[in-house]
């Protein structure tokens, strides 16, 4: 198959291409060309009949400040607005972005009443939501040229797909769980903000107009073309390829190489991490148990974080409250208790029978230690991740997480697919091929907003279906009847007709159900991260019977 550059979209084109021009310097290409990032509009003023009030008194709002508080009115139906941590952030950098008189009037934000403006941007979500088919396709089509304009790059000759080419808007600082700067003010980026990176010689993009550039590199050690520091955590953020292009592919498939390797040398490790258990080295014994609760549990390793960030961890990073230690519980012997936040301040709680000498083993680790003190406290991230490269080139607690969530989904794809399956019950059995995935990797997320919506539309969809098909099957019985009575080629083409009507609405409700029983089971789940970051897409394209991982 060729795509309109006339490019092999193959597995084997693509295996072409991340071998063409390799290096061994660290060059990660040769010519890279793009159009820059494409940056949000600019904010548009409120309409003088949208008003904002303090202290039941209307008050205009200069534009930088305006602005800041349509940040906060678009979310008041939102839990965040009710957080105090929330509060206090967003106030106290709001009366930082006011003038002098701004700040002298508003004073507490308990006086302020947004109300109008809030409504005002319900509106404007129902206008969108009812665009005419004629609207939604000028949209469509201008969001199209947006995208074959920013969306692109030239990579080494190839026309290569850019991940996130757009600069994200200014708005408000959510975070994940209780983090402690949420509500803070995430601040427009300007082009001189922005450093460009790209290949010497090549057309350098130029950036909007009355702007300039905050720098123009030419770094083909590193993969992104555009960065910038944003101003929350004070951390880079960067404009990426696209996970299908060359650069990409080649570092997923490397990983997916390792790990796929390491099912010849899985056993050896395990025997060897089970074997430093016994070791009269303190240091050994915890990289031992680190190691287990990595491969078995799935956990990630755990990295050291600031103290302004909210406040979790990973294996190696737990602390000495996180785990209860139980002799026995629910009838199984040496379980050990997890309760933690682990990345992006999701609750990891799980309750594990665990080998009697790691059982044992903890206990000594939290001998004389405070609720607050390191459970593994002679080793890091590094030191492990150091050790696990030592009994395997190229091997992390990554790969090591990699290889049991694809392995996971291989046995899984096994046991729950059947070549007499249909398409919807594929599709069901992957998904819950994945959601084992997605549990053992702890990837959980909130409800989305529609989906009690979305699941009452499919309760009418199937209670109307279960109608229809009352009615076929009345119809059906009917037509039986005339053709018992008075038999013809006529009355017998139409029972042949109503069977066929009623088969088709019973395969319409079956899809139907399955689709809600999909539905409900991933409610909470969060199936794309493992599908992006832990599963060899090889897995998702061979035959389910056949082990990529056995070949």
């Amino acid at each position: 198959v060729k795509n309109r550059d006339g490019l092999l979209n193959t597995p084997t084109r693509r295996v072409i291409l991340w071998e063409e021009g390799k290096s061994s310097d660290g060059q990660k290409w040769t010519t890279l060309e793009h159009n820059g990032p494409l940056f949000p509009p600019e904010y548009e003023p409120l309409p003088n009949n949208v008003v904002f009030y303090y202290s039941g008194e209307a008050f205009k709002l200069g534009l930088a400040s305006e602005e800041i508080a349509t940040f906060y009115a678009k979310m008041l139906d939102h839990e965040y607005t009710t957080k105090e941590v929330f509060q206090k952030n967003f106030f106290n950098d709001w009366r930082e972005e006011m003038t002098e008189d701004e700040r002298k009037v508003i004073k507490k934000l308990s006086k302020c009443n947004f109300s109008e403006l809030h409504a005002y941007f319900v509106n404007k979500a129902e206008e969108k939501k009812n665009m005419t088919k004629e609207e939604k396709q000028a949209l469509k089509e201008d969001n199209a040229k947006l995208t074959e304009q920013y969306g692109f790059c030239f990579l080494d000759g190839h026309r290569e797909k850019i991940g996130n080419f757009r600069v994200e808007p200014p708005g408000l600082f959510r975070g994940r769980g209780e983090h402690p700067k949420m509500g803070k003010l995430k601040k427009r980026i300007q082009p001189e903000d922005i450093t460009i990176n790209c290949s010497k010689g090549s057309r350098i993009p130029g950036p909007p107009q009355g702007h300039k550039w905050r720098k123009v590199q030419h770094d083909n050690t590193v993969t992104w073309l555009a960065s910038w520091v944003e101003n929350i955590q004070g951390h880079p953020k960067y404009i990426m390829l696209n996970p299908s292009s060359k650069l990409k592919g080649e570092k997923d498939w490397q990983k997916y190489e390792t790990a796929r390797n390491l099912k010849l040398r899985v056993d050896s490790i395990r025997r060897q991490y089970q074997s430093d258990w016994s070791s009269h080295e303190m240091r050994n014994r915890q990289r031992g148990v680190a190691l287990y609760f990595i491969d078995k549990l799935a956990l990630r390793a755990g990295n050291e974080k600031e103290d302004d960030t909210a406040d979790t961890v990973g294996c190696c990073s737990l602390r000495v409250e996180h785990i209860t230690l139980h002799k026995e519980l629910d009838g199984k012997e040496w379980v050990v208790e997890f309760d933690f936040l682990g990345k992006d301040s999701i609750r990891y709680y799980n309750k594990v029978p665990v080998e009697k000498r790691v059982f044992k083993n903890l206990k000594l680790f939290m001998e004389n230690k405070d609720p607050d003190d390191d459970l593994f406290d002679r080793i890091n991230t590094t030191y492990l991740n150091k050790n696990l490269n030592e009994s395997m080139a190229g091997l992390t607690a990554k790969v090591f997480r990699t290889f049991n969530a694809s392995t996971t989904l291989q046995d899984q794809l096994n046991i729950m697919t059947k070549e007499d399956m249909t398409v919807e019950e594929k599709i069901l059995a992957y998904n819950r091929a994945n959601r084992a995935v997605a549990i053992l990797c702890n990837h959980q997320r909130a409800a989305p907003k529609t989906f009690e919506k979305s699941m009452q539309l499919l309760q009418e969809k199937i209670k109307k279906k279960k109608e229809q098909i009352e009615l076929a099957k009345r119809e059906l019985k009917e037509a039986k009847n005339a053709h018992r009575e008075r038999p013809s080629d006529k009355s017998k083409n139409l029972v042949a007709k109503k069977e066929k009507v009623l088969k088709r609405l019973q395969e319409q409700l079956k899809k139907l159900q399955l689709q809600m029983t999909d539905k409900e089971e991933n409610k909470v789940i969060a199936l794309g991260t493992s599908k992006l970051n832990y599963l060899d897409p090889r897995i998702t394209v061979a035959c389910p019977s056949i082990s990529c991982f056995s070949l």
